[in-house]
């Protein structure tokens, strides 16, 4: 199976990027974790974009905050999926991470998640795996199944609640 490549442009990106990491332990979708910045370490990052494919990675997660290009900068030397995560930082509370990483030009896309949206990161991550990987699909189908079952719950205890 191909692996995941999770970088964060800081080591203050953990207590996110950690929702990402949790959600592939619980799918057995082997990852890497990195931090690498576009700004201050942009030989590297290009370096690990450039060579993510020949090094077994099917998708990258890129997290950063504030004027956040990393993932734009992984998407411009690689043909592999790349998801930004904007991380919630500074005076603008995520939107300028967010504008930074949704506004890619024509012909480097970059699929954008919620602020600070780690978990769906991860998630599309083993979706775009399952595409060719039927046990994926299968713990997806399943993990959709079972997140309908915990509404449904809820939705019984409001009802008995107030009807």
């Amino acid at each position: 199976m191909k692996k995941i490549g999770i970088i964060m442009g800081s080591d203050s990106d953990l207590p996110i990027v950690s929702k990402a990491v949790e959600v592939l332990k619980n799918f057995g979708v082997p990852y890497e974790v990195h931090v690498f910045s576009a700004h201050r370490t942009p030989l590297e990052a290009k370096e690990f974009s450039v060579n993510a494919r020949e090094n077994g990675f099917g998708a990258i997660i890129a997290a950063a905050g504030m004027a956040a290009h990393l993932a734009g900068a992984l998407a411009a030397n690689t043909t592999l999926p790349v998801i930004g995560i904007p991380i919630k930082s500074g005076n603008l509370g995520g939107i300028d991470a967010l504008l930074s990483t949704v506004q890619m030009p024509s012909g480097i896309p970059v699929a954008t998640v919620a602020i600070d949206g780690a978990a769906n990161a991860a998630l599309l991550c083993v979706e775009i795996l399952a595409v060719e990987n039927a046990e994926l699909a299968d713990k997806l189908n399943k993990k959709r199944i079972n997140d309908a079952k915990k509404v449904l719950e809820k939705n019984q205890k409001i009802e008995t609640q107030f009807n």
